[in-house]
């Protein structure tokens, strides 16, 4: 249980880096880069957090991102609009190596504040569900 609050935390944690890039309108190509790794750090701790928290408090072991994403709304962490989106960031991660492409980075950067909202209904719903508090 105790790893699993440290992952819960560390999820919010990144997310809080994430959400600080989110939505400036004027972004240079640094800051925008700098928000999808941002993005892919925080996508790494959550989805491992959400594995975590399936296995030790559903008891279901899912391998997968995807998987994770479509055992969380069989047990009500998400509604089925949340899962399409979350299936969607889970897609946009695997694109994060390509960011090179611009059309690609600025795609992946203008789903960012989706995304943001997704994590923070992710680690909250977890953390209410085990009974943490938020950090």
């Amino acid at each position: 249980m105790d790893r699993l609050k440290e992952k819960l935390c560390s999820a919010r944690n990144a997310l809080n880096t994430l959400q600080e890039l989110v939505g400036i309108v004027d972004i240079s190509l640094i800051q925008r880069d700098a928000a999808i790794q941002r993005f892919e750090y925080t996508f790494e701790a959550t989805w491992k957090a959400a594995k975590l928290y399936l296995k030790e408090f559903e008891g279901i072991d899912v391998a997968s991102p995807k998987g994770v994403v479509r055992a969380c709304m069989q047990v009500g962490v998400f509604d089925e609009l949340q899962t399409r989106h979350a299936l969607d960031m889970v897609d946009d991660r695997n694109l994060t190596s390509h960011t090179y492409n611009e059309g690609l980075a600025e795609s992946i950067y203008s789903h960012l504040k989706t995304y943001a909202d997704i994590f923070d209904h992710w680690i909250f719903k977890m953390m209410e569900f085990t009974g943490h508090k938020e950090s």
